[in-house]
């Protein structure tokens, strides 16, 4: 019962905040025009991380001050609160300036620092042959700031489709919370969660194909720190998030390797992404979007389903290799993408 009320609180905190993102991105003239990869009709207002911002935060602090929290997760789950405080503010500072991409990279470790201070961080894992590792410091700092600037960038690159993203986040979110809470014990944390997913399904009905919002910098900022430290909180979620995400961060890799051969900027944005390159193909953006839900549900699920990591581990690597062969094809017929400066 409690985890369907912080659900439902969440998903309606979100949906009322974004109602007033509405209004406030007209009135400020915070909104984007179409042209480029930008393919929508007439000015749409991209503040809408304000409301998932608010649907999420709302009920945490909430749960952090009231509920239940054993102690020695509260210094985690107030680094996942102060962190998301940082790349929410940061993210509407961007909306309105439209940062380069040195200072996005910049906000983003900043980030991982502010999870690492509170021992947010991948330290052990349990590994496929090698078994379980308990990583020294010189090795978890970095990894863990890879993983969360990894994911941070990975969501951002994601935010192309109306609702794409925000689903994506949605069904994460839930897939780490039913991970915490029946596989792991640990309902306490699952809350969180499920808040987070809460606030991206109140956030959906207003991004989904026509938009009548985008999530903006602030909403993808969020959207990957939240994944990021989710996946990572009592105890590491990694393998999940990897097989959630593997479409996605598959993308990601070969957008970065791709424009790198090309000679251009990996955080300049064009059309070379997969989800573009189906709607060029034809493909109605709606389908595009459903079809990434469906496959990032149906991978994700295999983690609660099994308990093998080496299933998980070739499940991933059978993924990654039939996106990057599928993009591979794509790339070759056609021509290249048109540039474009950096992505919402």
């Amino acid at each position: 019962m409690t985890s369907l009320l912080v659900l439902l609180t969440s998903a309606l905190l979100s949906a009322l905040g974004t109602l007033i993102a509405l209004r406030l991105g007209r009135r400020l003239g915070l909104v984007d025009t179409p042209g480029g990869r930008r393919q929508h009709t007439g000015p749409v207002p991209r503040i809408g991380g304000l409301g998932l911002f608010a649907g999420f935060f709302g009920v945490a602090v909430w749960l952090y001050l009231f509920g239940p929290l054993k102690p020695e997760h509260r210094l985690p789950i107030a680094g996942l609160l102060i962190g998301t405080v940082f790349v929410f503010l940061f993210g509407l500072a961007d909306d309105r300036y439209e940062f380069k991409a040195a200072p996005q990279f910049a906000a983003q470790i900043i980030a991982a620092l502010i999870a690492i201070t509170a021992t947010v961080w991948i330290e052990e894992v349990t590994l496929p042959v090698f078994g379980f590792q308990k990583f020294p410091w010189f090795v978890t700092y970095p990894l863990t700031t890879l993983w969360i600037v990894g994911m941070m960038n990975t969501v951002n690159f994601l935010d192309g489709l109306d609702g794409l993203a925000a689903g994506v986040g949605g069904i994460a979110a839930l897939l780490f919370g039913a991970h915490m809470m029946f596989k792991v014990d640990q309902p306490q944390i699952a809350l969180y969660a499920l808040a987070f997913a809460g606030a991206c399904l109140g956030f959906l009905p207003f991004n989904f194909s026509p938009a009548r919002i985008f999530l903006g910098s602030a909403g993808a900022m969020v959207v990957g720190f939240g994944l990021a430290a989710l996946s990572i909180l009592a105890p590491a979620r990694v393998a999940t998030a990897l097989l959630v995400m593997a479409v996605p961060i598959a993308d990601t890799a070969w957008q970065i390797v791709d424009r790198w051969r090309r000679g251009q900027s990996p955080f300049r944005g064009d059309r070379g992404h997969l989800h573009f390159r189906l709607v060029d193909l034809g493909w109605p953006p709606g389908r595009t979007v459903l079809m990434y839900w469906a496959f990032c549900a149906a991978f994700g699920a295999l983690s609660l389903l099994t308990d093998s990591r080496l299933w998980k581990l070739i499940s991933f690597l059978i993924l990654i290799a039939a996106v990057g062969g599928l993009l591979a094809a794509l790339s070759a017929k056609n021509t290249t993408p048109p540039n474009e400066p950096d992505s919402k």
